[in-house]
């Protein structure tokens, strides 16, 4: 699935392409609706992302949602993977790392 979201506040619209893989499973609508909600927000903090990826699989853990989200920026391949008992917990706890982990990337580039 591929979702353009426009970024807004800039002086030219930019669009960040979210790219969502479902493994072992179908996702449904809702989730895939939800993964784009949370994973869209992560555009507010850098304009130098890349699309991002986001996997979503089955395991045999009894945490067995697995969350893989991917982006590169700032010439670096960020990547954030977390497992829970839900899709939704795990997306959310994914992306609030990512978004740490753009933070950081970005204060490290403009800081050297």
């Amino acid at each position: 699935m591929f979702i353009q979201m426009p970024i807004h506040g800039l002086k030219e619209e930019v669009k960040m392409e979210i790219r969502v893989k479902s493994l072992k499973f179908d996702a449904d609508q809702k989730l895939l609706d939800y993964v784009e909600k949370k994973v869209s927000k992560l555009s507010r903090f850098s304009d130098h992302l890349d699309g991002m990826e986001v996997t979503l699989s089955l395991l045999k853990e009894p945490d067995n949602k697995n969350v893989r989200i991917q982006t590169r920026a700032y010439g670096q391949d960020l990547v954030i993977e977390r497992n829970s008992t839900s899709f939704e917990d795990a997306v959310s706890a994914a992306v609030d790392l990512m978004k740490e982990k753009i933070v950081r990337t970005k204060e490290k580039k403009f800081d050297a």
